[in-house]
């Protein structure tokens, strides 16, 4: 029995989500093989042999990226049965049978994914209530393209790291109405048992990595169980850096663990602010303010982890002034170095069975559902706003390279000359420091704005 295990983009990291079922499947007796396309082709004749094939689609871009992919495969395999798992699967399930999908898999899809290959039949795609409880193994990550040729970790004196990634829970306890994860763990999160997911560090430091990435949608969902991975890894690994994503809210609330993160080796913590509009958060369900944003990198700061914010900088609601106001904001807070440039052009993603199609005020500029963009289009009731988007995007991609603060300042420029507002950036309050960054290429890439991931 022969499966195959596909992933055409994983943000830069090497896939945890081919190594999670290939480690099932391969307990059940199974041969895989492991395609990851953002580093080699697809090879014919791993599709040809394959009794299974499973696309991991944990992205929209992702998402995108397979359509082609999968044709191609059922063109030369046309007995071989093909699914796809991850959370953009049973967003878009209707599509994905549509192009030659026989099944699909969401939010805790390794027993579902492996009964079904073993000849069971698909039970209904994982949402809801009837999200399961796993009994989770170690990922298998053999048979992977080695870590030295996935995202990097550049330290403020320039040295570098290999980054390894994994995954201490899934899901979440919150319901943000722009995220993916809603509309499929409906507020619910699962964790993984701490020796499975410290036993998934430790392969990954001994093939090298010197800083971990932990890919939950928010580390803190749990704080109990994180601390007992943060704690466990920097007693079996203190030389091994890490960082982590955690919502404003949460940084507020627990902020009495900011200090144990810095001294067990975070480097950064990753937010989804989305935006410093009051208006605009409480729109999207974020469950924080422009005050607390504020606060929250002033409570990071303290505690010697830096706050990486990232944003849905452009959204139907946004006017000329209001994008200024963004870019001043992060001058004066002094977090331009932290922020991704590619942040500041992010639009915001409406996909089937999004939570924002339940603001009518949205779903009156909605256009019809695009089948090849897998999105809802939508046009700013300024044309001026979309123009801007456009700029900021084009901007960007040609200065991949640059200094952040350099192409700041141009994006700056640019914004304020569309306003018609005279000015420059407000002088930063001097508290930054410098800060280690990961090159993945969801940072780096100049891709069409539709494909972008929220």
């Amino acid at each position: 029995m022969r499966a195959l295990l596909v992933s055409t983009y994983e943000l830069g990291r090497q896939p945890f989500g081919l190594a999670s079922p290939a480690a099932w499947l391969r307990a059940r007796g199974w041969d895989v093989s492991c395609a990851d396309l953002a580093k080699d082709p697809l090879r014919d004749d791993l599709a040809i042999e394959a009794d299974v094939v499973g696309f991991h689609l944990q992205m929209h871009t992702a998402t995108r990226l397979a359509a082609p992919v999968i044709a191609r495969v059922r063109a030369l395999n046309r007995s071989g049965r093909i699914c796809a798992y991850g959370l953009y699967a049973p967003l878009n399930e209707v599509w994905l049978r549509s192009i030659g999908v026989d099944a699909v898999f969401g939010g805790e899809f390794e027993q579902d994914l492996a009964d079904w290959a073993g000849g069971g039949r698909p039970s209904p795609v994982a949402a809801g209530p009837a999200i399961p409880r796993l009994a989770f193994l170690v990922p298998d990550r053999s048979g992977l393209p080695p870590l030295e040729r996935y995202a990097t970790l550049t330290m403020p004196d320039g040295s570098t790291r290999a980054a390894g990634a994994t995954e201490a829970s899934r899901g979440c306890r919150h319901l943000c109405r722009h995220c993916p994860v809603v509309p499929v763990y409906q507020g619910q999160f699962r964790v993984v048992p701490p020796e499975i997911v410290l036993a998934d560090v430790a392969n990954q430091v001994a093939a090298g990595a010197g800083h971990i990435t932990f890919g939950d949608p928010d580390f803190l969902n749990g704080p109990t169980h994180a601390c007992r991975i943060i704690d466990g890894l920097h007693a079996a690994h203190p030389e091994v850096t890490y960082d982590v994503t955690i919502k404003i809210e949460h940084l507020l609330r627990h902020r009495n663990l900011l200090p144990r993160l810095a001294a067990t080796g975070c480097l950064f913590v990753t937010s989804a602010v989305e935006s410093v509009d009051d208006a605009v958060l409480a729109r999207l369900d974020k469950g924080h303010t422009r005050a607390d944003f504020i606060l929250a990198v002033s409570l990071c700061r303290e505690a010697g982890v830096t706050l990486v914010p990232t944003f849905v900088a452009f959204h139907p609601w946004l006017t000329l002034d209001g994008y200024c106001d963004l870019l001043d904001t992060l001058a004066v807070l002094d977090v331009v170095d932290y922020v991704a440039p590619i942040q500041l052009a992010i639009r915001l993603l409406v996909p089937d069975g999004s939570r924002l199609l339940e603001l009518p005020e949205l779903t009156a500029r909605l256009g019809l559902f695009d089948p090849v963009t897998l999105a809802y289009p939508w046009r700013h009731p300024d044309p001026r706003v979309d123009a801007l988007q456009v700029e900021v995007s084009r901007l960007i991609g040609t200065h991949v390279s640059a200094d952040r603060r350099a192409l700041f300042a141009l994006l700056h420029t640019l914004a304020y000359q569309r306003a018609g507002r005279p000015g420059s950036p407000p002088e930063p309050a001097g508290h930054a420091r410098p800060v280690a960054t990961l090159n993945e290429p969801w940072y780096c890439c100049a891709e069409p704005q539709e494909m972008r991931q929220i």
